[in-house]
């Protein structure tokens, strides 16, 4: 692989104004970055350069990203970290094929329905002890460097422990967000002993240490991943969860594991677009994307009324089939395959109308996250996301080990008989999903973005963007972006009325017009769509 492609998208675009650039569509912020022996795109610049490093270190793209992952749980606490969980999607170059990994961990098995029950409990809270469930990206990176690591694992964790130990100068919009967090989380235990040093969170730009989450590194880095599932750091988590009123014990951290899986995918006009299964949310934006390919948008302009309302439609179907479908395959059976095939995509498709409705999920018969992704020389490439959740996750940090825990249990629902109903021993429903993309069984395209629910609209919208409406790689990551809210959730919420479209401030007017003459609800909003980060290689090279 001679040349790689890569787009760093900033949060908020706002392409009304334009950049007065000589090439590239009126919105475009810079040019496509274009390198020889790797690439890595990461949402902080010094956790790129740890990747970047690990490569020029002789290290390959699963080592660069482990490392970086490392150091983005340090200085982004507030959307991921070792207290949170991890999916990845690998192209090996040795094999030529896709792997794909789901290191998300289960609910404590002591828990259940009737016990939250009883204890008047009928929606598992954001915060507190309930809604943790056992961290997998450690077990994540395990699993990762065992099958693909190419140096030693203690390696890895260098930057990350020497940024900890010597402090980083905060980022701006990490000290925003620490701030928000510290009004929820002020008085919950450790958390002021870690980020409010002081007596308040850091400002943009003052150089934060955490000695704490340094020693924690450490120990990851000498003794692997044992230490943190059967060891002293597994022991001090079910101690303090136990204290906090929770379930979670040192033995759920002893049996957890990761699981190899196989990707799943559709082909989008000779394309082939990969996602993890269930019980991610990654096969809704192929449902969205097996809906759209029916309708020819060579001829509907981009950012145009019915552009879409095409996609919200669309969008709606695949999401009523999320909240009735997707849940843990280990305890559900998901109706995968049907759920992407033509003959459904067909049906449902059927269903969209020219004004905005409302659906029900198809009869089958049968917050915060990071997002990252490394090539390198030999064209590995390394689809990663990594997350705690809701924010900073559920407020609770364990004494003396510098991270926050996760509150991915918040997605369960309590309500008997559904496919994501609570249940001892089983995983949540999950936000999180790397994607790829493969071209006669070659890499395309490595990618993916941030935003809860927003995840599968990014993904869709941007093989639109690059397959539909013919953008490179840096216009359809700078395109202007919308949402949609609304309608029913895994967690139990029904559909109520046909929820609303949200656009970024380049969408025009005339669309939202047109938009509401079809009977949508139309609003703005800033922050909601993640951050979009690809590598892939050269059409040269394809």
């Amino acid at each position: 692989m001679k040349f790689l492609y890569i787009s760093i998208i900033l949060i908020i675009t706002n392409p009304i104004s334009g950049y007065d650039r000589i090439t590239g569509l009126e919105f475009v912020s810079r040019s496509e970055v274009i390198a020889t022996n790797g690439m890595a795109a990461t949402s902080h610049p010094l956790a790129t350069q740890t990747a970047i490093s690990i490569l020029k270190a002789g290290g390959n793209a699963i080592d660069a990203a482990i490392a970086a992952n490392a150091v983005l749980g340090l200085v982004e606490p507030t959307g991921c970290g070792i207290g949170g969980d991890l999916f990845a999607i690998v192209w090996s170059a040795e094999d030529k094929k896709l792997y794909g990994l789901n290191s998300s961990g289960p609910a404590p098995k002591n828990i259940s329905i009737d016990k939250l029950r009883e204890e008047g409990i009928d929606k598992i809270p954001p915060y507190g002890a309930l809604p943790v469930t056992v961290p997998g990206a450690v077990a994540g990176w395990n699993a990762l460097h065992s099958k693909f690591g190419s140096l030693d694992f203690e390696l890895l964790f260098d930057d990350a422990i020497s940024y900890a130990e010597n402090g980083f100068p905060v980022s701006e919009l990490i000290a925003y967000y620490l701030n928000r967090s510290s009004e929820v989380f002020k008085d919950y235990p450790n958390f002021s002993d870690i980020w409010m040093k002081n007596g308040k969170t850091p400002n943009k730009g003052e150089v934060f240490k955490n000695e704490e989450l340094a020693n924690t590194y450490k120990k990851i880095a000498e003794q692997g991943r044992d230490v943190f599932y059967k060891g002293e750091i597994a022991q001090t988590i079910g101690k303090f969860i136990k204290e906090q009123g929770g379930f979670l014990s040192a033995r759920d951290f002893a049996s957890h594991k990761s699981e190899w899986v196989e990707p799943v995918s559709i082909n989008y006009r000779g394309y082939d677009v990969w996602e993890l299964p269930p019980n991610g949310q990654g096969i809704a934006a192929l449902q969205i994307l097996k809906i759209l390919e029916g309708y020819d948008f060579s001829n509907i302009k981009f950012g145009s009324p019915e552009h879409l309302h095409l996609f919200t439609e669309a969008k709606k179907l695949a999401f009523e089939d999320r909240a009735k479908y997707y849940a843990d395959m280990d305890f559900v059976k998901v109706p995968v395959d049907k759920l992407l095939s033509e003959e459904y995509a067909n049906k449902r498709r059927q269903l969209i109308g020219k004004r905005a409705s409302k659906y029900s999920a198809g009869k089958i018969s049968a917050g915060e996250t990071i997002y990252m992704t490394v090539a390198d020389n030999q064209g590995t490439m390394v689809s990663l996301i990594q997350s705690n959740y809701r924010g900073m996750g559920s407020g609770m940090a364990p004494p003396k080990l510098g991270f926050m825990l996760q509150d991915r249990g918040e997605l369960f629902s309590l309500k008997r008989g559904q496919a994501n109903s609570l249940e001892p021993g089983k995983r949540p429903f999950h936000t999180i999903i790397p994607a790829f993309v493969t071209k006669d069984g070659k890499p395309f395209l490595s990618f993916g973005v941030m935003g809860g629910d927003f995840q599968p609209m990014g993904h869709t919208q941007i093989i639109m963007n690059l397959i539909d409406f013919k953008m490179n790689l840096q216009e359809a990551g700078d395109a202007p972006r919308w949402d949609h809210t609304g309608g029913a959730t895994p967690t139990g919420n029904k559909t109520i009325n046909t929820g609303m479209i949200r656009v970024e401030s380049g969408i025009p007017y005339t669309t939202v017009r047109g938009l509401m003459d079809r009977g949508h609800k139309v609003g703005f909003a800033r922050g909601i769509y993640g951050c979009l980060l690809y590598t892939s290689p050269s059409p040269r090279d394809s």
